[in-house]
């Protein structure tokens, strides 16, 4: 089985044979045979490296690969195996943790139906709190680093406690399963734990900067159902979507409420009883009323401790063993680290040791994609039709993701939405384009007609341009991610919306950034939502 693992992963590095290389193998010399027994030891592990090397291209910093590919010494080689396993505990706090704990085998399509409790939040506050603070100055950009990973530190925390798993973060909002437990609590946990994440927020009512004084709040949205759970795309890029009318709900249910408030579908409130006292809202949504005590809140904690990756160790030093120590590692980090855009991973490769991406505020063009036609193909009574449509959205990513990686881009994260699924696409973060508009535009209009290749499914683009503020988000040693934030990432949201099926538009600044080669046409101006003011767009429709 590891043989054949390893030649799959060889081809998927491109390494067309992975098979042993002509002795001596590297770090050798032609001493003959005369060199003795170390000689003979080091042209085996050589021999042994070669072998695994196609799995090590994309996991060892630059200079740490060089090394050791000259000289697979026991001291390089056992640098190579920590390196491996400081990535394994890296790459296990940027998953999902039921998938980082349960991986499924590298590059197989793995779907299942789950039952439980979503909530969805949502930080109001923070695009006037980043305008105001993210500027060129490193000590603007290290306040508003801290301030967002101390909320999202401090909200993953309380939920975490109570059982919550962080699925994905979308910008600066979360969505978080509870899953059902066989004395059916997962409602009562997630409730509880809305209300704490609530009361915490107190502590960022008023945040003093440079700049003036800042005030988050927060909406969450709570519903209960059963959801369609996905690992799709490649062995190169993967990703874990959710799927079904049960996340649309929960985000919904986040719309409708309050900042400030635990906001409850109306299915959700029906299981409730008379567990809490409810707010009825105009639309069927209820409110939670939180009158209840410390210890109250408290008593659907769980307070599990935090799951950890196993930590290999190494019992012998030598060339041999360290090797086969190597080879374990591997597959524990390679079915994690399809998870993570190329782009991504490799910055996490070269900063492993200091475990921590740099901050950066970009000038970055950011796209978002939605699709539309696939989700209504679900059915949760007809497992074939689940199957086709999670093969069909997992061709449709991996095809998109490779086109967009091919023109310098990243495509970040896939999420549903209230109509169809969307694709979060940026340009301009982590590499030093200066043509990222152009790259965008290219990349959209492949895009475009990729889908419409797809029967029965659509597309509705946006891009845009401007600032954006990128950074690992989360807990310090604990669930974390890459994320991207900023008005432009939500003003390129609001752009789809905008967007007839089939058509790609863009924002006046990226129009004008575009040059010659592209035709682009205007389409007036538009009201987004929660912009001041009206916008000027234009359609994006070809080359000339």
């Amino acid at each position: 089985m590891r043989e054949r693992r390893r030649d799959a992963l060889g081809d998927l590095f491109g390494d067309s044979d992975p098979a042993p290389r002509a002795a001596p193998g590297p770090g050798s010399t032609d001493a003959g045979s005369d060199a003795g027994s170390d000689a003979d030891a080091g042209t085996d592990a050589g021999a042994r490296l070669a072998r695994i090397e196609p799995r090590l291209r994309s996991l060892l910093p630059a200079e740490l690969y060089a090394r050791t590919w000259l000289e697979p010494s026991s001291d390089n080689l056992y640098a190579v195996f920590v390196h491996l396993r400081t990535m394994h505990r890296i790459l296990f706090d940027q998953i999902p943790r039921p998938v980082a704990e349960n991986p499924p085998p590298t590059g197989v399509i793995h779907h299942e139906w789950l039952s439980g409790t979503l909530m969805f939040t949502d930080l109001a506050g923070f695009t006037t709190f980043m305008e105001a603070n993210a500027t060129d100055d490193p000590a603007s950009a290290a306040l508003v680093y801290e301030v967002l990973n101390r909320y999202f530190a401090t909200m993953i925390d309380i939920f975490g406690q109570a059982g919550g798993n962080l699925l994905e973060f979308t910008g600066d909002a979360m969505l978080v399963q509870f899953a059902a437990d066989a004395r059916g609590n997962d409602l009562h946990r997630a409730i509880n734990a809305g209300l704490r994440m609530q009361r915490a927020m107190s502590e960022f009512a008023a945040i003093e900067t440079p700049a003036g004084t800042s005030s988050f709040g927060m909406r969450i949205g709570v519903h209960v159902g059963d959801y369609l759970a996905a690992d799709v795309g490649t062995p190169l890029r993967r990703d874990h979507v959710l799927f079904g009318q049960t996340v649309r709900t929960t985000k919904a249910a986040e719309g409708a409420g309050v900042v400030g408030r635990v906001a409850l579908s109306p299915d959700a409130a029906a299981r409730l009883g008379d567990a809490f006292r409810l707010e009825e809202l105009p639309d069927g949504h209820r409110l939670v009323v939180d009158d209840l005590t410390a210890e109250q809140l408290d008593y659907f904690d769980l307070n599990p401790r935090v799951s950890r990756p196993r930590t290999p160790m190494v019992l012998d030093r030598s060339p041999d063993a360290l090797l086969t120590d190597i080879e374990d590692a591997l597959d524990l980090v390679e079915p994690l680290a399809g998870y993570l855009p190329l782009m991504v991973l490799q910055v996490m490769v070269e900063t492993a040791r200091d475990r921590r991406i740099p901050v950066e505020l970009a000038d970055a063009t950011v796209m978002f994609v939605k699709t539309v036609g696939l989700e209504e193909r679900l059915d949760p009574d007809d497992e074939a039709s689940v199957d086709a449509m999670v093969r069909t959205f997992s061709s449709l990513f991996s095809r998109c993701a490779a086109g967009v990686r091919s023109r310098g881009g990243m495509l970040r994260k896939v999420t549903s939405q209230m109509s169809g699924s969307d694709m979060l696409i940026c340009f301009g973060v982590l590499n030093a384009h200066t043509d990222s508009p152009r790259r965008a535009a290219e990349a959209a209009l492949v895009l475009r007609d990729l889908i419409a290749e797809t029967e029965g499914v659509t597309c509705r683009i946006g891009v845009t341009r401007g600032p954006v503020f990128a950074a690992e988000m989360g807990q310090h040693l604990g669930r974390r991610e890459f994320n991207i934030i900023g008005d432009t990432v939500n003003v390129a949201a609001r752009l789809t919306a905008a967007a007839e099926p089939g058509t790609i538009v863009v924002s006046d600044t990226l129009a004008a950034d575009l040059g010659p080669g592209f035709t682009v046409e205007a389409r007036g101006t538009r009201a987004l939502k929660g912009k001041a003011g009206e916008m000027e767009i234009f359609e994006l429709t070809g080359r000339t």
